[in-house]
């Protein structure tokens, strides 16, 4: 009986040290997994990023690399990211002819929308993209240029056309068309570029300051 006891201690205590490690090991396989996915994520993005970056910027409207370039910005009340993030900015023989902003729609229907806001320098839109959303196929997803036409309706605007009022959907008396079924999506877009507009007008003395040496930073 004696030697009963102590080989039951030893077969318990061999099987939770299986059991620990086996534990471990799958915390550890789940964590790679997680930084793996992430990874591909953030590089996804970011090649949506730059591609939808180019796509706003005009032919022959720049002669450096603005990806290259980035400057970082802040401001979560107007760009709603809790973090710094990048701008991007485009120049023409070193003087800056138009700045790239991310913003983010923080009350989309399905979460957040992640933007791109390209503002000329005299602070008209050259138009917004979207570069990430979750919002409803079939309804909110018209925000994607893929789908409809509705985000050119911001190019060629600016903080003065509309005015403050103008910069809602028609529902709240605004200027911008809403979907039908799916408000709250154009809504929070409508929001977002406004304030990214509000954030350009606030900052451009260091958004469109001459590159150092003629170049940019």
């Amino acid at each position: 009986m004696s030697d009963v006891l102590p080989q039951a201690r030893r077969s318990m205590l061999k099987n939770a040290l299986i059991l620990g490690l086996f534990a471990v090991i799958c915390v550890g396989l789940v964590a790679l997994v997680e930084q793996l996915t992430r990874a591909r994520i953030d590089a996804s993005q970011r090649e949506a990023r730059g591609r939808l970056l180019l796509e706003l910027l005009p032919a022959g409207s720049y002669d450096n690399h603005p990806l290259d370039q980035p400057l970082r910005v802040f401001d979560p009340k107007l760009l709603g990211k809790p973090e710094p993030t990048d701008a991007f900015v485009a120049r023409l023989h070193g003087r800056a002819t138009a700045v790239i902003l991310p913003a983010t729609a923080p009350d989309g229907y399905s979460g957040a929308i992640h933007l791109l806001v390209g503002v000329s320098a005299e602070g008209r839109l050259l138009g917004v993209r979207v570069v990430s959303h979750k919002e409803t196929p079939g309804l909110g997803d018209r925000i994607e240029t893929s789908k409809s036409d509705w985000l050119h309706g911001f190019d060629g605007r600016s903080l003065k056309s509309p005015d403050d009022t103008g910069w809602q959907v028609k529902k709240d008396g605004g200027q911008f068309d809403q979907f039908a079924g799916a408000t709250i999506t154009p809504r929070a877009v409508v929001k977002a570029t406004h304030k990214a507009l509000q954030y350009f007008d606030a900052h451009q003395a260091e958004l469109l300051a001459p590159a150092a040496g003629g170049n940019a930073p």
